[in-house]
């Protein structure tokens, strides 16, 4: 019995980052690597330094590549485009909007009906469960009730692609559980392509199906694995722990040659 190829929907290829100043240059991103099928959750690790967020926004089209190619969906990413969602850790929302305006705003700006912007907005609200923080301001909410609303604001969208670049960082243990689950009920009804930046081994080995842990600079593909346990999954089981090990000792030495760097620096 053959099976359907899963064609990939983001390819990553040798891309190069260099950032230039007057007196050095740094490389940020060396010969990346990355082929992600449709559907995938992956999640980017390491330490600070490593680039994670550097890939990231150049898969969103923020940050160009100096060399290599990216493609999404088999289109050149050569700027932002609607196919790439993104949610930051910092929330982005308009301030002077209410919760129902921040979700609406892109819809508006699209042209879509009013008709078809209310049943979208009145949808998310409801899945999200800010139904009834629909008339309040960002700043009458709590951290993870407006990282729920910039995450509906890209729903709204139907972006095929999330970008999330280490969302729930500034949260605490439990609100950030919280959210976790209810990213992984909304990825896992709504089939989308999730890459998602973390500096925590517990967050990623919980989320993604797969996970690329990534040197300090220049950063480069160090391990590119596949999570293979159940879902929901359990932090206090050997399987998770095992794996966490690992990942652990990965990450650990990326920070130790980050360290170490700095110490050359700083004797320099």
């Amino acid at each position: 019995m053959s099976t359907t190829p899963i064609a990939t929907h983001i390819d990553v290829k040798g891309v190069n980052k260099i950032f230039a100043s007057a007196d050095r240059e740094v490389v940020a991103l060396k010969d990346i690597h990355l082929e992600i099928p449709q559907g995938q959750f992956v999640c980017l690790l390491g330490p600070s330094g490593c680039g994670k967020s550097t890939l990231l926004n150049a898969i969103a089209g923020f940050s160009l590549p100096t060399s290599g190619s990216i493609t999404a969906d088999g289109k050149a990413v050569t700027g932002p485009g609607p196919d790439r969602g993104m949610v930051f850790q910092e929330y982005a929302l308009f301030p002077w909007m209410t919760v129902e305006k921040n979700i609406a705003f892109g819809l508006e700006i699209k042209g879509v009906s009013a008709e078809e912007i209310q049943a979208t907005v009145a949808t998310l609200l409801g899945k999200l469960g800010l139904t009834d923080f629909r008339n309040r301001y960002p700043k009458d909410l709590s951290g993870g009730m407006r990282q729920r609303v910039a995450i509906a604001r890209i729903l709204a969208l139907d972006s095929p692609i999330m970008l999330m670049d280490e969302p729930f960082g500034a949260l605490d243990a439990l609100t950030r559980r919280n959210l976790q689950d209810e990213l992984l009920r909304i990825w896992a009804e709504l089939g989308k392509t999730v890459i998602f930046v973390t500096h925590s081994i517990e967050e990623a080995i919980y989320l993604a199906d797969r996970i690329v842990v990534m040197t300090y600079r220049p950063g480069t593909v160090k391990r590119d694995l596949l999570v293979d346990l159940p879902r929901l999954r359990d932090p206090s089981s050997p399987a998770f722990n095992s794996l966490k090990r690992e990942l652990g000792q990965l990450v650990m030495e990326e920070q130790q040659r980050h360290h170490d760097a700095e110490l050359v620096a700083a004797i320099d």
